[in-house]
Formats: C-alpha cells, sequence, structure tokens
C-alpha cells in the first residue's frame, strides 16, 4: 500500500490543516475542485492531484474535509463502481461534520467496499486549525483509527478516542452546542453593554479578567469591537451545524431550549445575508430584532 496520505478539501480549514501536514514532512496527495487552492500546497512541498482518482491512486489513507455529504459522496463515487476502486484497501478518513446517521451509512459502504473507516471531526476554527491546536475527536474500527491519530499530531492539540462510529460526530455536535450558545450569548452580552452606554473595551476588559474569560472569548471579543467579521467559522456553517445538533437532538427526544432559539437567530443572520461573514455576524440578528422592539 502506498505511503503516501491524501488530502481532498482545501476550504476555510482544510487549506490551513494541509499545509500543517506538508510542513511535518507527510507525504501529501491533495486535491480540491477549486484548482487555485492547491497552490500553496503546491508551493509547501505537497503533489497536486488532476482529480480525486488520482489522489485514491497515490495514497494508502485519505483524509477529507468537504463542506457536506453531498460532497463526501461525490468525491468517493458512493453509489457507483467508483466507490471499491477508490476506496478498496485504503482507509477513508471523515474529517467533516456531518449527520451521525450518515456517517454510520458510510461507514457500512466504504466496509462493503474493501476500505477502512474513520471518523475524525475537529474542534477548532480557522485560527487554531493553523496554529496546530485543533482537538480531533475519532471513531470507528480500533486498529484504523491507531493508524491514523499519529498523523493528525501535527494539526491538534489533543486526539480523544471515542469509541465505535458515530460517536466521534456526536462529540462534536455535543461540543458544537455549546460553542454555538458560548458565542451567541457573548454577542447578546456585547449588544447588551454596548446600548446601555458602557466603554465597550472596559466591558471586554472586565470580562476577561473575570472566571468568564475563555480561549472563544478572547478569539471572539476582538472581532465583537472592530466590528470585524472576517471568517474564522461561517455564520452559514454554523447554521448547518446548529441543523444537524437540532436533528439528533429531536431523533434522541431531547429538549434544545437554547440551541433553538440560536438557529433562529443564525438564520435570520444568513436570510440578511452576513452567511459568509463570522458567527459573530449574529449580532446583526441581534440588532435588528432590537431595532424592531424600539
Amino acid at each position: 500500500m502506498h505511503d503516501n496520505v491524501g488530502f481532498i478539501g482545501l476550504g476555510v480549514m482544510g487549506r490551513p490543516m494541509a499545509l500543517r501536514l506538508a510542513a511535518a514532512r507527510t507525504p501529501l496527495v491533495v486535491w480540491n475542485r477549486t484548482p487555485h487552492r492547491a497552490e500553496p500546497l503546491r508551493a509547501a512541498g505537497a503533489a497536486v492531484a488532476a482529480d480525486a482518482d488520482e489522489v485514491f491512486a497515490r495514497a494508502g489513507t485519505v483524509l477529507l474535509m468537504l463542506a457536506d455529504e453531498a460532497a463526501v459522496d461525490t468525491v468517493l463515487g458512493r453509489g457507483t463502481p467508483a466507490l471499491t476502486s477508490r476506496v478498496s484497501g485504503r482507509v477513508v478518513v471523515h474529517m467533516g461534520t456531518t449527520s451521525p446517521e450518515y456517517s454510520r451509512a458510510l461507514e457500512s459502504d466504504v466496509r462493503a467496499a474493501g476500505g477502512r473507516y474513520v471518523e475524525a471531526p475537529v474542534s477548532g476554527s480557522r485560527v487554531p486549525a493553523e496554529q496546530g491546536q485543533l482537538v480531533a475527536m475519532l471513531a470507528g474500527e480500533e486498529a484504523a483509527v491507531a493508524a491514523v491519530r499519529p498523523l493528525l499530531a501535527p494539526l491538534c492539540r489533543k486526539t480523544f478516542v471515542c469509541g465505535p462510529a458515530p460517536s466521534a460526530l456526536l462529540m462534536k455536535l455535543a461540543v458544537n452546542l455549546f460553542l454555538i450558545t458560548q458565542v451567541t450569548g457573548l454577542t447578546e452580552a456585547f449588544h447588551f453593554a454596548e446600548r446601555q452606554g458602557l466603554d465597550r473595551r472596559l466591558f471586554l476588559d472586565v470580562l476577561e479578567a473575570g472566571p468568564m474569560a475563555s480561549d472563544v472569548s478572547r478569539m471572539k471579543a476582538p472581532k465583537l469591537l472592530d466590528g470585524d467579521y472576517g471568517v474564522q467559522a461561517a455564520a452559514l456553517d454554523v447554521l448547518k451545524n446548529n441543523r444537524l445538533i437540532a436533528e439528533a437532538a429531536r431523533e434522541a427526544r431531547l429538549a434544545s431550549p437554547l440551541l433553538d432559539v440560536c438557529h433562529a437567530l443564525f438564520q435570520e443572520t444568513v436570510a440578511q445575508g452576513h452567511g459568509g461573514e463570522d458567527m459573530v455576524a449574529v449580532l446583526h440578528a441581534i440588532e435588528k430584532r432590537t431595532a424592531e422592539a424600539s
């Protein structure tokens, strides 16, 4: 089997992750649907494939950091004879965020086609990806997970083995529930302080000095202060994650009251045209509600 590692999906998260692997001298073969996004990888020494087929032909383990289920199915050739030719004898590592039910079915199809399957979603946004400070959650067959875990060392400060799939994705959704409600709460608190006439910077300094300070608040507070909506985690992606968590909660007959409020706010944020901005753009939805209540 080939010693190369494949990486498909060079978006906001995927490109810095792949660059970390290249910097660690991982023998890397990459491909992205939009070719120009692969150029920094070429400059970093990675081989750039002409298409997904070439990645699978040259790599024994292929990491997928793709936007959604449809993109994963297309890359793998799922539902077509191409699936077997691509994944047979290889380890497929699904690093994106999809529904747990989808991942369970995908694992079954990959294994039936002669491949091995590992879930490895990560917690963190673009900046932690650039710094190699992501947290990975792994699930799948024990031997496959053990083989993949060392490959992720250049990307992650911690990796956790969660058991069989889809345990890793369920863990990721639980973590994201806290993240979404935390950032939305911070944004609403910032809005409250500002509209009460408080010094915004002083408010954030008080927050930083107290027990509510966190890596998340330290990353998002300056963005709120500066009106900086450059993407670390896009509002549209947050809305997708929110939907996945809500669906998993409904399936398990679980209440998710805070999440449901956030879901509505992020729907409003995206509808206002801010889906491509960072998740702190939820401030726009909160401001609009304030204006409508006045």
